[in-house]
């Protein structure tokens, strides 16, 4: 068992299987030692498990979990295009888009359930920057949506 394998088994994590794209784009692209993923939705199982806005029809609460499975997602993603998590030397940004609201300013400790299950899993290279924007509407009416740039070796 790999390193980074051995590590999801003690958290009792899965990297779930690689979400079909929505539209026309792939799922994660190289470029020198970047991965770059496309924007995850919460995708379990091929469907959401909630929609509509964080602050109105879904918790804040909730959207953390969300945020944590796009995370999971984004990495089948990465996994798709490099072949295994272990040549992952850092995550280096997280983009999180929260559907708000409008009186909802909590996408910060919305994105927290992303920022929070990379650094479970990489440790001190899980630490990254990140932005967290609140959005009018996300595809699928889904209440988050997160995408990782990250560098491997």
């Amino acid at each position: 068992m790999s390193g980074i394998d051995a590590r999801l088994a003690e958290l009792g994590i899965s990297i779930p299987q690689l979400a079909k794209p929505v539209a026309a784009y792939v799922p994660a692209v190289v470029t020198g030692h970047l991965v770059h993923t496309a924007g995850q939705l919460p995708f379990v199982d091929g469907a959401l498990p909630a929609t509509g806005k964080v602050g109105a029809e879904v918790s804040a609460e909730d959207a953390a979990g969300y945020a944590r499975t796009c995370v999971l997602n984004a990495l089948a993603a990465a996994q798709s295009v490099i072949g295994s998590l272990d040549r992952v030397t850092r995550i280096v940004k997280v983009t999180g888009f929260v559907a708000s609201a409008p009186d909802f300013t909590g996408q910060p400790t919305v994105l927290n359930g992303a920022s929070e299950v990379l650094g479970e899993i990489f440790g001190e290279a899980g630490q990254h920057a990140r932005s967290a924007v609140g959005v009018a509407v996300l595809p699928l009416d889904a209440p988050v949506e997160v995408e990782l740039i990250l560098e491997f070796a």
